[in-house]
């Protein structure tokens, strides 16, 4: 016997619910989930946000108005500090070295350099964006700052009908198939 199972507190472990053991048990036949119903299936349960037939949340709140989610634009942030501690003098700093140095950590493709942190060296920085304090210490240490062209997201505009033969004031040209079935 050890001393922490003398002083431990009464009711500290308590004994685990066995279910399903005979209706003597008290717990027995239906295991204390009820009868019938979705709660006393395995698995069963309730879908994540079901309300209980009240109109959900979702469809009870306005949607009105324009959204930019699906166009914003999102940039990986790099500090000059890192580009100092990581990169050599006179090297190319690009999208592809960056990641080979493990500084982009997300799945974003754009990167903006941000000039948090000294500079001493010269280095040629390739990004999609630079903050003008960034820009004005890579220049001022020798160094290029050059801008990437950001992909474009293709373009959603409205959908073109197709004009028709008639619309376009163009007579069909008839081939020979459709004389051949003409002619008895």
């Amino acid at each position: 016997m050890m001393l922490n199972d003398i002083t431990c507190l009464v009711g500290a472990h308590k004994r685990r619910k066995r279910v399903g053991r005979g209706e003597s048990s008290g717990l027995g036949k239906t295991s204390g989930r009820g009868n019938k119903g979705c709660l006393a299936r395995a698995g069963g349960g309730p879908r994540p946000l079901h309300e209980g037939g009240q109109m959900p949340i979702f469809r009870r709140l306005p949607k009105r108005g324009f959204s930019n989610f699906q166009f914003r634009c999102e940039y990986q942030t790099i500090d000059l500090a890192a580009l100092e501690r990581n990169f050599s003098d006179g090297q190319t700093v690009d999208v592809d070295a960056l990641r080979a140095a493990g500084l982009l950590q997300s799945k974003r493709p754009l990167v903006k350099v941000l000039g948090r942190g000294p500079l001493t060296k010269k280095l040629t920085v390739v990004a999609h964006a630079f903050s003008q304090g960034a820009k004005a210490a890579i220049e001022s240490a020798g160094g290029v700052a050059r801008i990437l062209q950001r992909p474009m997201p293709p373009k959603r505009g409205p959908r073109r009908k197709a004009r028709t033969v008639a619309e376009s004031g163009a007579t069909p040209a008839r081939s020979e198939d459709s004389q051949e079935r003409s002619e008895p």
